[in-house]
């Protein structure tokens, strides 16, 4: 049986021998050949993004409580320092890393787990 691949542009091959990081399934691309499939870095920065917004709601929500407990106690500290990891999560999708990536590997490596927490890359 072979098994049929399809590649972001809606290429359908039979499946290579090797086949990339899942992670990124809808940038892959085939050779001219179709005999290999490579990643779209551009389209793999994309899906990257989409997963840090995707990890970051909740994050923001449960930050947006935490500022509003310090604002009812008047916290100016607990303010401030709510303020500073909410900009840090609105920020996180448009980190230099992310940018300068030009491999997975690299793009992987720059998800920020002080801010967003564990990798779904690891």
């Amino acid at each position: 049986m072979t098994t049929m691949i399809q590649d972001k542009n809606g290429v359908i091959a039979a499946a290579p021998s090797s086949v990339p990081d899942r992670h990124f399934r809808n940038a892959w691309m085939f050779d001219s050949a179709q005999t290999a499939i490579s990643e779209d870095i551009t389209a793999a920065k994309i899906i990257f993004k989409d997963k840090i917004r995707e990890v970051r709601g909740p994050l923001l929500t449960a930050e947006d409580v935490v500022y509003m407990k310090a604002l009812e106690a008047d916290d100016a500290s607990a303010k401030t320092a709510s303020v500073a990891k909410k900009k840090k999560l609105r920020d996180a999708p448009a980190a230099s890393a992310i940018t300068s990536a030009d491999t997975i590997a690299k793009l992987k490596a720059a998800w920020d787990e002080t801010v967003l927490g564990a990798s779904p890359y690891k």
